[in-house]
């Protein structure tokens, strides 16, 4: 196990969980069905090449269908990879029926290149990268550690807007 003495300024800033599926439409199902969790925004197609993504430092081509629910200060995210290289393809070629992928954390945008230092000299790399609109987005390879990848969201002002948007 790495040994992560400081604390990174994101600790307090859970934000998601996201689970790799392989059918977007059962999962939401089940979710309402067995959680009572009925909130998710329409299914989109996020082409991660259109955000100038990488995976492990090379631009990124996977496509992916994706929904989010908010529930008890918690949004649950959704990911159904299409096509193309993606770290989400890959967990879903590894795991075939899916699982939790990812928890996420958010931060201001600003303090985003901090944390990636902080986290890089604790030795754990970027594995892939987005530039959305609402938040830069860097996943770090925490399986050894943790089971899942940690994501950090470095949220713009346009994304402090749409996360109200969907807590509402």
């Amino acid at each position: 196990m790495h040994m992560i003495a400081s604390k990174s300024p994101f600790v307090s800033n859970f934000a998601q969980i996201g689970w790799v599926v392989k059918d977007i439409t059962a999962a939401q199902t089940f979710f309402r069905e067995a959680m009572g969790i009925d909130n998710f925004s329409k299914a989109e197609i996020i082409r991660l090449e259109e955000f100038e993504s990488t995976y492990y430092g090379e631009p990124c081509d996977g496509e992916s269908l994706v929904s989010m629910a908010y529930s008890g200060g918690t949004f649950i995210e959704l990911i159904q990879p299409l096509s193309g290289s993606s770290i989400f393809q890959d967990y879903l070629d590894k795991n075939p029926a899916g699982g939790v992928h990812h928890v996420a954390y958010s931060i201001p945008v600003a303090n985003l290149d901090k944390v990636i230092s902080e986290m890089a000299n604790k030795g754990l790399p970027i594995i892939t990268s987005v530039n959305h609109p609402i938040a830069n987005i860097v996943f770090f390879d925490t399986t050894k550690d943790l089971g899942v990848f940690t994501e950090v969201m470095g949220i713009t002002e346009a994304g402090e807007k749409a996360v109200q948007k969907m807590k509402s």
